[in-house]
């Protein structure tokens, strides 16, 4: 056998593996009771939302080469005190803007840093996970803000078409997402780095600027979902947004996005949102404890990585 032929029956075995864990998903879906009632979707949509903000940005970090950010989770808890804060003294518009503002910037310096100065990333983003949750606890005093009635922020809240706010917000960071990545230069430029960084210094490409505004995207797809939280349960604090990063990064690998970069999308990460959502919902339903629905998350995740490897080794 070529070795042609022989990574072309690896990459449609790998398919196979991708179709049949699809198959038994849909299986436990529809002989799990309770599920498929309307609660249940509603409060899965719901609580995928905040996860997938983060993981629709995390794919810009991920495209881009950079792996992943654990600073992230820390940035989603920024951004929705920034914005319960503004909110109490300026409105809403001003505390959506506010959260944005401090989004696209904690995570746009480490971009700068990362990109610039060629540091390693996942070095980069615990230092910056120890500074943001330091120096916000400082600034709150580890205590939760909360929301004053009447701040304007009630009508962002609740079900829209019969579904929730927080889900269609995700959607159209989708939309957004899959756009930049796919119809934009900047996002041609993402996969160009991402698929090597030498190369795309050859043909004159600022990998510094790229990368920097890859984590910007990050950093203000985080913003949204800290927005979220705090017009959500009405107040803030710094223990939102915990485990946001790795449920992200779950996410975007499931979803088919490559961990050394230049091969995914927005549209593959909203499909790994769901797909680890409702294993974990399914999890639920069936009693397992929290650690056990980590574990199982870790196998899923582990043996998508190793498809993965397994589909280029051979390419």
């Amino acid at each position: 056998m070529s070795r042609q032929a022989f990574a072309l029956n690896q990459l449609t075995a790998v398919a196979w593996l991708r179709l049949l864990f699809v198959a038994a998903l849909a299986a436990a879906v529809a002989l799990t009771p309770g599920f498929l009632s309307a609660p249940s979707l509603l409060t899965l949509l719901t609580t995928v939302s905040f996860v997938g903000c983060v993981a629709v940005g995390m794919t810009f970090i991920t495209l881009s080469g950079n792996i992943m950010s654990f600073s992230l989770g820390a940035t989603v808890a920024a951004c929705a005190v920034t914005f319960v804060t503004v909110l109490n003294a300026a409105g809403v518009v001003a505390g959506i803007v506010a959260a944005l503002a401090v989004g696209g910037l904690l995570s746009g310096v480490q971009g700068a840093i990362i990109g610039g100065l060629r540091a390693n990333p996942i070095i980069v983003s615990i230092a910056a996970l120890a500074l943001i949750h330091g120096g916000l606890n400082f600034i709150t005093g580890n205590a939760t803000v909360n929301a004053n009635p009447g701040a304007g922020h009630e009508i962002l809240r609740g079900k829209l078409f019969g579904l929730p706010v927080e889900f269609l917000a995700l959607l159209i960071l989708v939309v957004v997402g899959q756009v930049i990545l796919s119809r934009t230069t900047f996002g041609r430029h993402i996969y160009f780095v991402g698929s090597g960084v030498r190369a795309a210094e050859a043909v004159g490409l600022r990998v510094g600027r790229v990368v920097t505004g890859a984590y910007v995207c990050a950093g203000l797809f985080s913003a949204v979902a800290g927005v979220l939280l705090g017009l959500r349960y009405n107040q803030a604090n710094m223990e939102y947004g915990i485990g946001y990063d790795y449920d992200a990064i779950a996410a975007i690998l499931v979803g088919g996005t490559a961990i050394q970069g230049g091969h995914g999308s927005a549209i593959r990460t909203f499909a790994g949102v769901i797909f680890i959502a409702t294993i974990q919902v399914l999890l639920l339903l069936h009693g397992f404890r929290q650690e056990w629905q980590y574990l199982i998350a870790g196998v899923i995740v582990l043996l998508v990585v190793m498809l993965q490897t397994a589909g280029r080794r051979r390419v």
